[in-house]
């Protein structure tokens, strides 16, 4: 039955983001073609066809999550209670590395207390995996380990800690040495990261979910952001979880049981996880860094299960502090997802495994494309090109566009705004209007600095350009000037250089190019101000971007 309905609504699917691409390229001839076109306009359009793809993808996805949310249907059918006590056992695994344990493992004491409170502490078993190497770092870790232990030692959860010494294969391979060689007796394993935050009562629906389906392989809810110091990771997330509430619904809709795995928070069966998702190095000796998705498309190719629940309820984690720990982990996430090049190729895979690949290659891939639209526009204008061009046929198109590629986080705020008592949960519907006008602005700023960032990272890529397998800085001192600056001088040189040439061509294109420009020229007072202290704590006493765990 599941897999009929999937038959029909993945071409609806395909049918409604070939609508909106076929829409946007329409637009965009009206842009260009009046008086002839250019070699820069030319290069304009193969670049902006590059990004349809994922600008229709995103509008797709919306639109469809947007009208199932608003319907009142779950398009997950993963609904079920807990009748009992879990039947089987699970272990909780926290993956370390040159972490501040001591907070991880405060973050679990509500989860573990409110397992035991619930009756379910029998079945459950806490492992602590470790992969830190530096000895300062692993001395920490191991006061934090034994204090902790002993905290818990009358509880009814136990506390076991295994420290890898080799780390061969990064996080996926801390995790299955663990399944290999201490998961005798488990039969799921509850993945957390070390800023990972979960409730009991998740934890305990993905349990029951997983038993009530025994062909179930990974059970993936959403996950949202913390409460946050920084005005950066405040109002990032609060745009975040708006947009992946409707976006996750379109895409389970139409995914199904093929759905993705993001690495934590998620609960795994661990005999197929074993045997299906075990990650050999990459052709040229390299490691997978980005273990996650590779890891559903091969147990999708096996005939298994991976949902993805698209609520976040009880799942939480947090979010880089500020503009440049955010920049740096999307360059680790880029050089990861750019891996999965060399496994498109992959026997045995299923088309909407091989899609998934994709889809996260093209999140980092469309930013070159990105860029190559600006500097053909900025070139077409400084060149004489684009005198014929229609100003409202240019507006409707930037319109448009920005439509289709914010439409999730559009739509989401929609929904909290159309349903009351779901804006109850960030303090009403002024509140919510706030907080979405805010995050708009901030967005606009943010938006063109990631997409240079990403672009110029991945032109060196391919010359050795690397971020390394960091820890993740999950707390701000703020940015100083001069580390903002040393990190955003290209995008302020790009943004000079972009202004200049509109400029020397004359007219009112230099307005038109101040949306991506101006953000550009400023992204070193940004970074600053985002991650400034006094800033932050003046928006978190104004109450703006909060979201239901500050409210509750």
């Amino acid at each position: 039955m599941a897999g009929g309905r999937q038959a029909v609504r993945r071409p609806v699917f395909i049918g409604v983001c070939l609508v909106i691409a076929l829409g946007l390229l329409l637009l965009m001839g009206r842009v260009l073609a009046p008086g002839g076109w250019t070699g820069w306009e030319v290069l304009l359009l193969l670049a902006w066809l590059g990004t349809l793809p994922w600008t229709a993808l995103c509008a797709g996805n919306a639109l469809i999550g947007f009208g199932l949310r608003l319907a009142g249907r779950s398009p997950a059918s993963l609904d079920g209670a807990l009748a009992g006590p879990p039947d089987r056992s699970t272990a909780i695994i926290l993956c370390l590395r040159h972490e501040d344990s001591a907070a991880a493992l405060r973050n679990l004491v509500p989860l573990l207390d409110g397992l035991e409170a619930a009756g379910a502490g029998h079945r459950f078993t806490l492992w602590l995996l470790s992969d830190s190497q530096e000895a300062a770092a692993v001395a920490r870790e191991e006061a934090a380990v034994a204090a902790f232990a002993t905290l818990r030692s009358q509880r009814l959860i136990p506390v076991r800690y295994r420290r890898r010494t080799v780390n061969h294969g990064f996080k996926a391979g801390n995790v299955m040495d663990f399944l290999d060689h201490h998961a005798a007796g488990h039969d799921y394993a509850l993945c957390l990261d070390a800023d990972s935050e979960m409730t009991a009562a998740a934890v305990l629906r993905l349990v029951a979910m997983m038993e009530a389906d025994p062909r179930l392989a990974i059970l993936q809810p959403l996950i949202a952001g913390r409460p946050a110091a920084t005005a950066f990771t405040r109002i990032f997330q609060f745009g975040m979880r708006a947009g992946m509430r409707v976006w996750a619904s379109g895409q389970d809709w139409w995914q199904g049981d093929e759905g993705p795995y993001w690495g934590h928070n998620a609960l795994l069966r661990i005999a197929p996880f074993r045997d299906h998702a075990r990650l050999e190095p990459l052709p040229d000796g390299s490691h997978i860094l980005s273990h996650d998705q590779i890891e559903a498309v091969r147990l999708h190719a096996a005939g298994w299960k991976v949902r993805c629940l698209p609520d976040d309820a009880g799942s939480l984690e947090g979010n880089p502090p500020t503009l440049p720990d955010f920049l740096i982990r999307d360059q680790r996430w880029g050089a990861g997802n750019m891996q999965y090049w060399a496994l498109l190729r992959l026997p045995g895979l299923r088309p909407v495994g091989r899609w998934q690949l994709l889809q996260a290659i093209l999140l980092f891939a469309s930013s070159p494309l990105w860029l190559v639209l600006l500097l053909a526009a900025v070139g077409n204008v400084a060149t004489g090109g684009g005198a014929a061009t229609e100003a409202a046929a240019l507006g409707a198109l930037l319109l448009a566009n920005w439509l289709a590629l914010y439409a999730p986080k559009l739509l989401g705020y929609a929904e909290l705004l159309f349903w009351p008592w779901r804006a109850a949960a960030y303090g009403g519907r002024r509140a919510v209007a706030r907080g979405a006008l805010a995050e708009l602005v901030f967005t606009a700023f943010c938006d063109p600095l990631v997409m240079a960032d990403k672009a110029l990272f991945l032109l060196r890529l391919p010359f050795g350009a690397r971020p390394g397998w960091l820890p993740q800085n999950r707390d701000s001192q703020g940015v100083r000037w001069r580390d903002a600056a040393r990190l955003l001088w290209p995008q302020a040189v790009l943004g000079g250089l972009s202004l200049a040439g509109l400029l020397a061509g004359g007219g009112t294109a230099w307005l038109w190019g101040l949306p991506v420009v101006l953000p550009l020229l400023l992204g070193i007072p940004f970074a600053v101000l985002t991650a400034h202290p006094g800033f932050s704590g003046r928006l978190r006493r104004a109450g703006l971007c909060r979201t239901p765990e500050e409210v509750g």
